[in-house]
């Protein structure tokens, strides 16, 4: 019993260190907010950033969908260029089997990026 103890006696010296600093982390913050009191936000914070509209409005305005459109696509593709670059540097340990892998991927990737050109999911109107 006192072997299997021993054991886990490191897991749970990290999973107390992990509590910890999460706690650090999340209550410092409010603490330091709370010493330097609240300031109001200036008109450069509330400005449109990158979605196109203000970022405090009534939420049943209308909004556009294509901002959420793009954001998808762009996190889509970049999926492939994350792993286009891991492939290219063990190419030579795959070999044949890892090359045909990754053309079969980017086959289908290739299928679905006509299908969005073909749907007009890339016009902006």
């Amino acid at each position: 019993m006192a072997a299997v103890a021993a054991e886990y006696l490191p897991i749970l010296i990290f999973l107390g260190i992990a509590i910890a600093l999460s706690a650090v982390f999340v209550g410092l913050p409010i603490l330091v907010a709370n010493m330097t009191g609240a300031q109001q936000p200036y008109d450069a914070k509330l400005a449109e950033y990158e979605c196109g509209f203000p970022a405090f409005e009534d939420a049943r305005n209308q909004f556009d969908v294509r901002f959420y459109l793009v954001s998808i696509l762009f996190i889509i593709f970049d999926l492939e260029v994350a792993f286009l670059f891991p492939w290219a540097v063990s190419l030579g340990a795959t070999g044949v089997f890892g090359w045909g892998a990754m053309m079969v991927f980017l086959g289908i990737l290739t299928i679905g990026f006509i299908y969005e050109w073909k749907k007009g999911a890339l016009e902006w109107e």
